[in-house]
């Protein structure tokens, strides 16, 4: 049978091509410094760059690994630490003149 391209776009995985216009030479160096260091071509590392940025990557947004100590202190911990750091509430008044 014949299919029209209407009969099989479900099928289809429709590639986009981009253009982006306007990268300065500091982000050129720093997608260049990248690419080296995933070693891959420059298309790939922009590809995994906004796949990782935007969340779509399956892996996440990435990361600096702070977020597993959110919310790990005790009350205890708390009440210290706001103790050590009350001086720092205070004005020097003699600082803001």
């Amino acid at each position: 049978p014949h299919l029209t391209t209407r009969d099989c776009s479900h099928r289809l995985q429709i590639v986009k091509a981009l253009t982006i216009r306007g990268v300065d030479a500091h982000l050129a160096r720093a997608l260049e410094k990248e690419q080296a260091r995933r070693g891959t071509s420059l298309n790939q590392a922009v590809l995994d760059l906004l796949r990782q940025a935007l969340g779509v990557s399956g892996e996440g947004p990435r990361s600096n690994g702070l977020g597993k100590l959110a919310g790990t202190w005790s009350a205890e911990e708390l009440e210290e630490f706001e103790v050590h750091t009350e001086s720092f509430e205070q004005v020097d008044e003699d600082l803001w003149r």
